[in-house]
């Protein structure tokens, strides 16, 4: 049984291997209804990416266009200014209804040490109103102040960030452990678990937005984190195995 209505908040990806745009292909696979509100834009200029916000005023005006539609789930990705996340916070405190899915995206070259650390500690604001934060092994170093170099570091940053108030904390650990398997966990404040598969030698781009955007739509669905986790990351596997070179194209097939 599901809500078809599902939210992604998110910017734009140029090259649509990520972003909304993968947000949009995987609620689609999922056969869900889905709304975007659109954070920011992007171009690539000799290799370099740029990130261009949103004009608060015309952002507001899409939470505002948004605000009594039922979603299921809300999906968070980059929130490229503080005013931008400050908004999408005041936004979800009126979505009590909805389970919120947080992808701190925060790992941008250009971004400053002052800007991510504001950054983090806007996004720590989130954390009791949301369901699943689900942070790459970078993005848990930086919201949680630990460096993560092993299996056991991943699980004490997950311990440290649900004791901040959020409700289930997913680390994906990708390719950066010495290891074959790419594992994440999922943390609840009683269970421990992890999610394995090998590691494949594919373009990844994408594949975070991708898990998250899954997670959210097992969430519609009805599955407990656990089970949407797991799911999500057979889903994203797939949806690698089928990459090109702009990033991963979800998979359909079992969901």
């Amino acid at each position: 049984m599901k809500n078809d209505y599902i939210l992604t908040i998110a910017g734009s990806d140029i090259l649509s291997g990520g972003g909304l745009q993968a947000d949009l292909a995987t609620f689609s696979q999922y056969r869900l209804f889905a709304f975007v509100a659109q954070t920011c834009m992007t171009s690539v200029e000799e290799g370099q990416l740029e990130v261009i916000p949103t004009d608060l005023t015309v952002f507001k005006k899409q939470l505002k266009s948004l605000a009594g539609i039922p979603f299921s789930v809300i999906k968070i990705g980059l929130l490229p200014t503080e005013e931008i996340a400050a908004a999408v916070l005041d936004f979800i405190k009126q979505q009590a209804a909805a389970k919120i899915v947080l992808d701190p995206v925060l790992v941008f070259k250009e971004n400053s040490d002052k800007e991510v650390a504001d950054m983090r500690a806007i996004l720590r604001d989130f954390f009791p109103y949301v369901t699943a934060v689900t942070p790459n092994l970078h993005e848990a170093e930086i919201l949680s102040g630990q460096s993560i170099r092993n299996l056991a570091d991943m699980q004490n940053a997950a311990y440290f960030l649900y004791q901040m108030g959020i409700e289930s904390v997913v680390i994906k650990g990708g390719t950066r452990l010495a290891s074959p398997l790419a594992t994440d966990i999922v943390y609840d404040g009683e269970n421990m678990q992890e999610f394995s598969t090998p590691l494949l030698n594919h373009n990844n781009n994408g594949a975070g937005c991708t898990f998250a955007a899954s997670i959210a739509a097992q969430l519609a669905f009805g599955s407990n984190l656990p089970e949407a986790v797991k799911k999500a990351k057979a889903f994203v596997y797939h949806a690698i195995t089928h990459a090109n070179e702009y990033g991963v194209v979800p998979y359909y097939g079992e969901k």
